[in-house]
Protein backbone atom coordinates (compact mmCIF):
# COMPACT_ATOMS: atom_id res chain seq x y z
CA UNK A 1 0.00 0.00 0.00
CA UNK A 2 1.32 3.43 -0.84
CA UNK A 3 1.42 4.44 2.82
CA UNK A 4 4.05 1.79 3.35
CA UNK A 5 6.02 1.64 0.08
CA UNK A 6 8.80 4.01 1.03
CA UNK A 7 8.89 3.21 4.73
CA UNK A 8 10.61 0.21 6.27
CA UNK A 9 8.62 -1.76 8.86
CA UNK A 10 10.73 -0.38 11.69
CA UNK A 11 9.57 3.18 11.05
CA UNK A 12 5.83 2.41 10.91
CA UNK A 13 3.60 3.34 13.80
CA UNK A 14 2.11 0.56 15.89
CA UNK A 15 -1.29 1.06 14.23
CA UNK A 16 0.17 0.67 10.72
CA UNK A 17 2.14 -2.37 11.79
CA UNK A 18 -1.03 -3.93 13.19
CA UNK A 19 -2.82 -3.31 9.88
CA UNK A 20 0.00 -4.95 7.87
CA UNK A 21 0.02 -7.91 10.25
CA UNK A 22 -3.74 -8.42 9.88
CA UNK A 23 -3.47 -8.25 6.09
CA UNK A 24 -0.50 -10.59 5.99
CA UNK A 25 2.78 -9.97 4.21
CA UNK A 26 1.57 -11.53 0.98
CA UNK A 27 -1.44 -9.20 0.59
CA UNK A 28 0.50 -6.15 1.82
CA UNK A 29 3.31 -6.94 -0.62
CA UNK A 30 0.90 -7.23 -3.54
CA UNK A 31 -0.65 -3.85 -2.67
CA UNK A 32 2.80 -2.27 -2.42
CA UNK A 33 3.70 -3.70 -5.83
CA UNK A 34 0.43 -2.40 -7.29
CA UNK A 35 1.20 1.12 -6.09
CA UNK A 36 4.79 0.94 -7.40
CA UNK A 37 3.61 -0.20 -10.82
CA UNK A 38 1.07 2.62 -10.89
CA UNK A 39 3.83 5.12 -10.17
CA UNK A 40 6.09 3.65 -12.88
CA UNK A 41 3.47 4.33 -15.55
CA UNK A 42 3.93 8.05 -15.00
CA UNK A 43 0.18 8.52 -15.20
CA UNK A 44 -0.15 9.05 -11.44
CA UNK A 45 2.12 10.56 -8.84
CA UNK A 46 2.67 9.95 -5.15
CA UNK A 47 0.57 13.06 -4.48
CA UNK A 48 -2.30 11.54 -6.51
CA UNK A 49 -2.21 8.36 -4.45
CA UNK A 50 -2.07 10.33 -1.21
CA UNK A 51 -5.03 12.48 -2.32
CA UNK A 52 -7.02 9.34 -3.17
CA UNK A 53 -6.27 7.97 0.28
CA UNK A 54 -7.36 11.19 1.98
CA UNK A 55 -10.67 11.20 0.09
CA UNK A 56 -11.29 7.57 1.04
CA UNK A 57 -10.49 8.34 4.67
CA UNK A 58 -12.71 11.44 4.67
CA UNK A 59 -15.73 9.37 3.59
CA UNK A 60 -15.55 7.55 6.92
CA UNK A 61 -15.48 10.90 8.73
CA UNK A 62 -18.21 12.51 6.62
CA UNK A 63 -20.86 13.98 8.95
CA UNK A 64 -23.55 13.41 6.31
CA UNK A 65 -22.72 9.73 6.33
CA UNK A 66 -23.00 9.70 10.12
CA UNK A 67 -26.36 11.45 9.88
CA UNK A 68 -27.54 8.81 7.43
CA UNK A 69 -26.47 6.09 9.83
CA UNK A 70 -28.36 7.78 12.66
CA UNK A 71 -31.45 8.04 10.44
CA UNK A 72 -31.27 4.37 9.50
CA UNK A 73 -30.87 3.46 13.18
CA UNK A 74 -33.87 5.55 14.22
CA UNK A 75 -36.08 4.06 11.49
CA UNK A 76 -35.00 0.56 12.50
CA UNK A 77 -35.77 1.29 16.16
CA UNK A 78 -39.24 2.61 15.27
CA UNK A 79 -40.01 -0.47 13.16
CA UNK A 80 -38.97 -2.80 15.97
CA UNK A 81 -40.21 -0.83 18.97
CA UNK A 82 -43.60 0.34 17.70
CA UNK A 83 -45.37 -3.08 17.85
CA UNK A 84 -43.95 -3.74 21.32
CA UNK A 85 -44.89 -0.25 22.49
CA UNK A 86 -48.41 -0.60 21.07
CA UNK A 87 -49.04 -3.95 22.74
CA UNK A 88 -47.71 -2.69 26.08
CA UNK A 89 -49.76 0.50 26.05
CA UNK A 90 -52.87 -1.36 24.87
CA UNK A 91 -52.60 -3.69 27.84
CA UNK A 92 -51.80 -1.00 30.41
CA UNK A 93 -54.61 1.23 29.20
CA UNK A 94 -57.18 -1.56 29.35
CA UNK A 95 -59.99 -0.06 31.37
CA UNK A 96 -61.03 -2.11 34.38
CA UNK A 97 -64.73 -1.37 34.14
CA UNK A 98 -67.35 -0.55 31.54
CA UNK A 99 -66.23 3.01 31.09
CA UNK A 100 -65.17 5.11 28.12
CA UNK A 101 -61.46 5.70 27.62
CA UNK A 102 -61.78 9.35 28.69
CA UNK A 103 -63.00 8.29 32.15
CA UNK A 104 -60.39 10.36 33.98
CA UNK A 105 -61.52 13.49 32.14
CA UNK A 106 -65.17 12.75 32.90
CA UNK A 107 -64.37 12.06 36.53
CA UNK A 108 -62.52 15.36 36.84
CA UNK A 109 -65.38 17.32 35.24
CA UNK A 110 -68.43 15.51 36.66
CA UNK A 111 -71.03 17.66 38.46
CA UNK A 112 -70.74 17.88 42.24
CA UNK A 113 -73.36 15.68 43.89
CA UNK A 114 -75.90 17.18 46.29
CA UNK A 115 -75.70 13.92 48.31
CA UNK A 116 -79.47 13.52 48.50
CA UNK A 117 -79.22 10.07 46.88
CA UNK A 118 -77.23 8.60 49.76
CA UNK A 119 -78.43 10.41 52.90
CA UNK A 120 -79.67 7.90 55.44
CA UNK A 121 -78.93 4.88 53.21
CA UNK A 122 -77.26 2.07 55.17
CA UNK A 123 -77.80 -0.80 52.76
CA UNK A 124 -79.85 -2.02 49.80
CA UNK A 125 -83.60 -2.41 49.71
CA UNK A 126 -84.22 -6.18 49.66
CA UNK A 127 -87.43 -7.31 47.95
CA UNK A 128 -88.91 -10.72 47.35
CA UNK A 129 -89.79 -11.65 43.79
CA UNK A 130 -92.58 -9.26 42.84
CA UNK A 131 -94.75 -8.04 39.99
CA UNK A 132 -94.25 -5.03 37.76
CA UNK A 133 -96.98 -3.15 39.61
CA UNK A 134 -95.40 -3.88 42.99
CA UNK A 135 -92.01 -2.75 41.74
CA UNK A 136 -93.29 0.45 40.11
CA UNK A 137 -92.70 2.73 43.16
CA UNK A 138 -89.01 1.74 43.17
CA UNK A 139 -88.43 1.50 39.41
CA UNK A 140 -86.41 4.70 38.98
CA UNK A 141 -85.01 5.06 42.47
CA UNK A 142 -81.34 5.69 43.20
CA UNK A 143 -81.63 3.34 46.17
CA UNK A 144 -79.72 0.06 45.58
CA UNK A 145 -82.17 -2.85 45.30
CA UNK A 146 -81.91 -6.63 45.45
CA UNK A 147 -84.85 -8.63 44.10
CA UNK A 148 -84.41 -12.12 45.53
CA UNK A 149 -84.84 -15.07 43.15
CA UNK A 150 -86.12 -12.76 40.42
CA UNK A 151 -84.23 -14.56 37.63
CA UNK A 152 -84.09 -18.07 39.12
CA UNK A 153 -86.60 -19.28 36.51
CA UNK A 154 -84.50 -18.15 33.53
CA UNK A 155 -83.15 -20.99 31.34
CA UNK A 156 -79.85 -19.09 31.38
CA UNK A 157 -79.23 -20.02 35.00
CA UNK A 158 -79.04 -23.70 34.11
CA UNK A 159 -77.71 -23.63 30.55
CA UNK A 160 -75.27 -20.75 30.40
CA UNK A 161 -71.69 -21.56 31.39
CA UNK A 162 -68.17 -20.78 30.25
CA UNK A 163 -68.29 -23.74 27.85
CA UNK A 164 -71.70 -22.81 26.43
CA UNK A 165 -70.66 -19.22 25.75
CA UNK A 166 -67.33 -20.29 24.24
CA UNK A 167 -69.01 -22.82 21.94
CA UNK A 168 -71.60 -20.26 20.85
CA UNK A 169 -68.93 -17.76 19.86
CA UNK A 170 -66.94 -20.50 18.10
CA UNK A 171 -70.01 -21.39 16.04
CA UNK A 172 -70.50 -17.82 14.76
CA UNK A 173 -67.74 -16.83 12.28
CA UNK A 174 -66.06 -13.53 13.10
CA UNK A 175 -67.83 -13.09 16.44
CA UNK A 176 -64.61 -12.91 18.47
CA UNK A 177 -63.10 -10.45 15.98
CA UNK A 178 -65.90 -7.89 16.22
CA UNK A 179 -65.10 -4.56 17.85
CA UNK A 180 -67.09 -5.21 21.02
CA UNK A 181 -65.92 -3.53 24.21
CA UNK A 182 -63.70 -5.84 26.27
CA UNK A 183 -62.52 -5.24 29.83
CA UNK A 184 -59.80 -7.35 31.40
CA UNK A 185 -60.04 -5.68 34.84
CA UNK A 186 -57.07 -7.06 36.84
CA UNK A 187 -56.63 -10.10 34.59
CA UNK A 188 -53.70 -10.76 32.28
CA UNK A 189 -55.85 -11.50 29.21
CA UNK A 190 -56.51 -8.83 26.63
CA UNK A 191 -59.14 -10.16 24.24
CA UNK A 192 -62.21 -12.35 24.00
CA UNK A 193 -60.33 -14.70 21.70
CA UNK A 194 -57.64 -15.14 24.33
CA UNK A 195 -60.29 -15.98 26.94
CA UNK A 196 -61.83 -18.73 24.82
CA UNK A 197 -58.41 -20.19 23.99
CA UNK A 198 -57.54 -20.72 27.67
CA UNK A 199 -56.49 -24.24 28.66
CA UNK A 200 -59.15 -26.14 30.59
CA UNK A 201 -57.13 -25.93 33.80
CA UNK A 202 -56.99 -22.15 33.63
CA UNK A 203 -60.65 -21.74 32.67
CA UNK A 204 -61.85 -23.71 35.72
CA UNK A 205 -59.07 -22.34 37.96
CA UNK A 206 -57.60 -25.73 38.73
CA UNK A 207 -54.37 -24.18 37.44
CA UNK A 208 -53.03 -20.66 37.08
CA UNK A 209 -54.05 -17.30 38.51
CA UNK A 210 -57.64 -16.10 39.04
CA UNK A 211 -59.19 -14.11 36.20
CA UNK A 212 -62.25 -11.92 35.77
CA UNK A 213 -63.37 -10.25 32.54
CA UNK A 214 -66.37 -8.57 30.98
CA UNK A 215 -67.45 -7.63 27.47
CA UNK A 216 -70.34 -6.19 25.52
CA UNK A 217 -72.31 -8.69 23.45
CA UNK A 218 -72.59 -6.56 20.34
CA UNK A 219 -72.56 -9.28 17.65
CA UNK A 220 -76.25 -9.54 16.63
CA UNK A 221 -76.27 -13.31 16.06
CA UNK A 222 -74.64 -14.08 19.40
CA UNK A 223 -76.89 -11.60 21.22
CA UNK A 224 -80.04 -13.10 19.65
CA UNK A 225 -79.04 -16.62 20.72
CA UNK A 226 -78.20 -15.57 24.27
CA UNK A 227 -81.43 -13.62 24.70
CA UNK A 228 -83.35 -16.81 23.99
CA UNK A 229 -82.13 -17.92 27.42
CA UNK A 230 -83.06 -14.77 29.33
CA UNK A 231 -85.87 -12.24 28.87
CA UNK A 232 -85.87 -8.74 30.24
CA UNK A 233 -86.58 -8.82 33.99
CA UNK A 234 -90.34 -9.18 34.36
CA UNK A 235 -90.65 -6.51 37.05
CA UNK A 236 -89.14 -3.65 35.02
CA UNK A 237 -91.52 -0.99 33.63
CA UNK A 238 -93.10 -2.06 30.37
CA UNK A 239 -92.17 1.20 28.64
CA UNK A 240 -88.53 1.19 29.83
CA UNK A 241 -86.01 1.57 27.02
CA UNK A 242 -83.43 -1.21 26.67
CA UNK A 243 -80.05 -1.02 24.90
CA UNK A 244 -79.07 -2.98 21.79
CA UNK A 245 -76.22 -4.71 23.64
CA UNK A 246 -75.87 -6.60 26.90
CA UNK A 247 -72.78 -7.36 28.96
CA UNK A 248 -71.37 -10.61 30.25
CA UNK A 249 -69.15 -10.61 33.32
CA UNK A 250 -67.52 -13.81 34.49
CA UNK A 251 -64.54 -15.20 36.29
CA UNK A 252 -63.07 -15.81 39.71
CA UNK A 253 -62.30 -13.85 42.89
CA UNK A 254 -61.14 -10.46 41.63
CA UNK A 255 -64.27 -8.74 40.35
CA UNK A 256 -64.32 -5.07 39.42
CA UNK A 257 -62.38 -2.28 41.13
CA UNK A 258 -64.13 0.72 42.70
CA UNK A 259 -65.47 3.01 39.98
CA UNK A 260 -68.31 5.18 38.76
CA UNK A 261 -70.00 4.61 35.41
CA UNK A 262 -70.98 7.18 32.82
CA UNK A 263 -73.93 5.49 31.12
CA UNK A 264 -77.28 6.94 30.00
CA UNK A 265 -79.57 4.61 31.98
CA UNK A 266 -79.99 2.72 35.23
CA UNK A 267 -78.17 -0.60 35.52
CA UNK A 268 -79.47 -4.07 36.36
CA UNK A 269 -77.56 -7.31 36.82
CA UNK A 270 -78.76 -10.90 36.89
CA UNK A 271 -76.53 -13.12 39.02
CA UNK A 272 -76.67 -16.49 37.24
CA UNK A 273 -73.85 -18.43 38.89
CA UNK A 274 -71.78 -17.94 42.01
CA UNK A 275 -72.12 -15.46 44.84
CA UNK A 276 -70.87 -11.90 44.70
CA UNK A 277 -70.14 -9.25 47.31
CA UNK A 278 -70.87 -5.64 46.37
CA UNK A 279 -69.19 -2.59 47.91
CA UNK A 280 -70.88 0.78 47.47
CA UNK A 281 -69.57 4.21 48.44
CA UNK A 282 -70.88 7.75 47.97
CA UNK A 283 -69.06 10.41 45.97
CA UNK A 284 -66.08 11.86 47.87
CA UNK A 285 -67.87 15.16 48.49
CA UNK A 286 -70.59 13.21 50.35
CA UNK A 287 -68.30 11.38 52.78
CA UNK A 288 -69.35 13.65 55.67
CA UNK A 289 -73.06 12.94 55.08
CA UNK A 290 -73.19 9.35 53.78
CA UNK A 291 -71.57 6.03 54.56
CA UNK A 292 -70.22 3.19 52.44
CA UNK A 293 -71.74 -0.26 52.85
CA UNK A 294 -71.64 -3.74 51.35
CA UNK A 295 -74.11 -6.50 50.53
CA UNK A 296 -74.20 -10.04 49.19
CA UNK A 297 -76.10 -11.56 46.26
CA UNK A 298 -76.74 -15.19 45.36
CA UNK A 299 -77.52 -17.07 42.13
CA UNK A 300 -80.99 -16.13 40.90
CA UNK A 301 -80.92 -12.63 42.42
CA UNK A 302 -81.33 -9.42 40.44
CA UNK A 303 -79.42 -6.30 41.48
CA UNK A 304 -80.30 -2.73 40.54
CA UNK A 305 -77.80 0.04 41.28
CA UNK A 306 -77.60 3.55 39.91
CA UNK A 307 -73.92 3.19 39.05
CA UNK A 308 -73.89 6.77 37.78
CA UNK A 309 -74.16 7.93 41.41
CA UNK A 310 -72.73 5.13 43.53
CA UNK A 311 -69.07 4.17 43.35
CA UNK A 312 -69.04 0.40 43.34
CA UNK A 313 -66.78 -2.65 43.33
CA UNK A 314 -67.32 -6.36 43.83
CA UNK A 315 -65.52 -9.56 44.72
CA UNK A 316 -66.28 -13.27 44.40
CA UNK A 317 -65.66 -15.90 47.10
CA UNK A 318 -62.46 -17.85 46.58
CA UNK A 319 -62.88 -20.81 44.26
CA UNK A 320 -66.36 -19.84 43.03
CA UNK A 321 -67.13 -19.09 39.38
CA UNK A 322 -69.33 -16.03 38.88
CA UNK A 323 -71.44 -15.45 35.76
CA UNK A 324 -73.55 -12.32 35.40
CA UNK A 325 -75.67 -10.68 32.72
CA UNK A 326 -75.72 -6.89 32.87
CA UNK A 327 -77.82 -4.39 30.98
CA UNK A 328 -79.57 -1.03 31.36
CA UNK A 329 -83.07 0.37 31.42
CA UNK A 330 -84.57 3.82 31.55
Amino acid sequence: MFLFISRPMGTLGSRMQAIRERLGEDVAGRLDALHLNALRTGLVSMEDLQEAYRKTRDINLNPNRLNHLWLVGIVFFILVATPVFYETISFLLGVRCFLPNNYLVWEATRPISDCSFCKGVRGPLILSNLTREEFAPHAYSSLPIIVKKAVAHWPAQKRMSFGYIRDLYDSVPGSTDSMCQFQHFNSDMKSLKEIFEMPLGRSNLSQGAPWFVGWSVCHPTVLAELRKLYPRPHFLPEDAEMPHTDFILMGYEQGAVMHLEYIPRLMWQAQLKGNKSWYLAPAPECDHQCQPFSFYVEPGDAVLVDTRLWYHANTIPKGQFSLTIQSEYG
